[in-house]
C-alpha cells in the first residue's frame, strides 16, 4: 500500500508527540518531532552566544549545524543528536522552552528547517509533527491533525512532563511560557501557527492519549482505502 504523509500540528502540550509516536509506531512509519529540531538550533544559539538580530551570525551558525534522530533501543524513543551530540535530554529543559520560539521564529531558521524536514520526508511514510507541517513543510500531506487544548489542561501537562524528569517549574511560570509561546507562534510573518483549511481539528482537553490515536488512526485508514480504491480504479481503467 502507497505510504502517505501524516501532519500534526497545534500549540504545545497537546499531546502531538506522545500520538505522532504511537501512531508511526502502528503504521511503521518515520517519527519525526520538528518541535526538537527547533529546540536543538536554540541550544546551539545559546552555547555559541548567536545573536537573534544578526542575519550573518544566524546564518554562518545554521551552517554549521547538523541534526540527526537515532533510535535507542534501550529508551525506544528517536533523540535528537546535534553535530554528532546527544542532546535529547538537554533540549527537553524549561531554558531551553523559554527561548525556542523566539529562534524559531527567525525566517532563515524556518527555511533551514523546513528544507530539511522536506527532505527527511521525500519518500513519505512518515508522521511529523509541529506547528506548520501541514501548512508549509507537506502542504499536500494526506492527512492533517490540527491539535488544540485550553491551557490550563496544557499547562498542568507539562508540570507532570518536567516532573517525571525531575524538573520542578512554578505552575504559573509554567502556564506563562505556553501563552507566550501560542502568541509568537501564531503571529509570526514566517509559517504561523494555524489550522490548514483541509485538517481535521482535534480537541484534547478531556481525552486520552489513546483516544487520541485512535482519532488519527481512524481518519489514516480511511484515507489508506480511498488511495487503494482510487489504485485499482486507475488500473482497471488501464486494462479497458
Amino acid at each position: 500500500m502507497k505510504k502517505i504523509v501524516i501532519a500534526l500540528d497545534g500549540y504545545s502540550s497537546c499531546g502531538k508527540s506522545t500520538t505522532a509516536k504511537q501512531v508511526a509506531a502502528e503504521l511503521g512509519y518515520a517519527y519525526i518531532d520538528t518541535g526538537a529540531m527547533y529546540r536543538a538550533v536554540t541550544l546551539y544559539f545559546l552555547e555559541h552566544h548567536v545573536s537573534l538580530t544578526n542575519p550573518k551570525e544566524i546564518k554562518d551558525a545554521l551552517s554549521h549545524i547538523e541534526i540527526e534522530f537515532h533510535y535507542n533501543p534501550k529508551k525506544q524513543r528517536n533523540e535528537v543528536f546535534l553535530n554528532g551530540l546527544n542532546v535529547e535530554d538537554e533540549i527537553r529543559k524549561m531554558y531551553i522552552s523559554n527561548m525556542v520560539s523566539e529562534v524559531s521564529v527567525i525566517p532563515e531558521v524556518r527555511r533551514a528547517m523546513v528544507a530539511q524536514q522536506q527532505k527527511m520526508g521525500k519518500k513519505r511514510g512518515v508522521v511529523m509533527d509541529g506547528r506548520d507541517i501541514g501548512t508549509a513543510v507537506f502542504p499536500d500531506a494526506e492527512v492533517k491533525i490540527f491539535m488544540t487544548a485550553d491551557v490550563d489542561t496544557r499547562t498542568k501537562r507539562r508540570q507532570e512532563e518536567l516532573l517525571q524528569k525531575k524538573q520542578l517549574v512554578n505552575y504559573d511560570d509554567i502556564r506563562e511560557n505556553l501563552l507566550k509561546r501560542d502568541h509568537i507562534d501564531s503571529t509570526r510573518a514566517e509559517s504561523p501557527l494555524r489550522q490548514a483549511e483541509d485538517a481535521h481539528l482535534l480537541d484534547t482537553s478531556h481525552m486520552t492519549i489513546d483516544e487520541q490515536v485512535e482519532f488519527v488512526m481512524e481518519r489514516v485508514t480511511a484515507q489508506l482505502l480511498r488511495n487503494e480504491y482510487a489504485a485499482q480504479e486507475q488500473e482497471m481503467n488501464l486494462e479497458r
